[in-house]
């Protein structure tokens, strides 16, 4: 049973229209036919006795908000009092309750449990690929490491030692200090930077492990770094009619790459580079250096909405340069 909000009351109705209007979120917010996400999470708290829920779209709506704004639980429950923007972007009228942190909280950790959060991120691709955003000339396969919310186990308790208050995360090192936490792995549509695939790993999972996870099978080509290279998947792309653009690397035994490897990868290189604009964005304006939770079933639910997030905007933004 869910609560019945959004309803316009007095007070809505003695507002300004231009009051509590925000451009951004009306944009995004046009982007989708939110009824089919509503399904997906429709029968979250839906139980016929007990006391009414939040509807479950709507807090959907309170996460993709988290993202944008970079708030904590606590935070979006206070902004939610303020901005009617914010509001009416989520449907609540001005008499709704707001919920609060814990429930905010309870509902992250119910998409998790039910593996949600990936289906959501599908519906949404659907529907951009439905609406011919995605372009598929080719897919950019990337991966960033992101530091874990729990402090790094001690020195003393020695090298690869994990943290008993979140044991998935893990330690790896790439060319640089060790980093303790976690690694997203993104596949970036080419043409459009819309994300198709997202999976997030233990830190020290190597990117190839998660390749193929990340290949639609609908693009006409792949692009990555040597870190991709593997005979196999050259060959599965090849049988598919996938077009090859992984980069080449220097195997054991071998004296440098060829003159013809070496050039194909400084081709290769500018090509796959926006995938990186893409990982910046998501670190600068999503905040996403560190985790926000701990386990990866709740931090894989925090990258789908980030995800989730990015591609609503960018296909706003896509929207408004071709006139739509």
């Amino acid at each position: 049973m869910h609560r019945q909000l959004g309803d316009a009351s007095f007070a809505d109705a003695l507002l300004p229209e231009k009051v509590g209007r925000n451009a951004r979120l009306e944009q995004v917010d046009a982007v989708l036919d939110w009824d089919p996400l509503a399904e997906v999470v429709g029968d979250l708290y839906a139980a016929p006795e007990g006391r009414p829920s939040y509807p479950p779209l709507l807090m959907v709506k309170v996460l993709l908000l988290q993202q944008w704004y970079t708030a904590s639980d606590p935070e979006i429950e206070a902004a939610l009092w303020d901005p009617l923007s914010f509001r009416r972007f989520v449907g609540l009228g001005l008499q709704d309750p707001v919920p609060d942190h814990s429930t905010i909280s309870r509902f992250r950790s119910a998409l998790a449990a039910r593996g949600l959060g990936e289906r959501l991120f599908a519906e949404v691709t659907r529907q951009l690929d439905a609406a011919g955003w995605l372009v598929k000339a080719g897919t950019l396969m990337d991966a960033t490491l992101v530091a874990a919310q729990a402090r790094r186990p001690p020195p003393q308790a020695g090298p690869g030692a994990g943290s008993p208050t979140d044991p998935d995360a893990t330690w790896t090192r790439q060319g640089g200090p060790a980093h303790f936490g976690y690694k997203a792995h993104l596949g970036v549509d080419a043409q459009s930077r819309l994300i198709r695939r997202a999976v997030l790993t233990p830190a020290h999972v190597n990117e190839s492990e998660v390749a193929d996870t990340l290949i639609s099978g609908d693009e006409r080509a792949v692009y990555a770094d040597k870190a991709y290279e593997s005979k196999a998947r050259r060959a599965r792309l090849h049988a598919r009619g996938i077009k090859d653009r992984i980069m080449h690397r220097s195997h054991k035994h071998q004296r440098g790459l060829p003159y013809w490897q070496q050039r194909r990868n400084v081709l290769i290189a500018p090509v796959r580079a926006p995938v990186e604009h893409v990982f910046g964005t998501l670190k600068r304006s999503y905040g996403y250096r560190t985790v926000r939770y701990l386990g990866l079933a709740r931090n894989a639910v925090e990258l789908w909405f980030k995800c989730l997030a990015y591609n609503l905007r960018r296909a706003a933004r896509l929207q408004e340069l071709a006139g739509v």
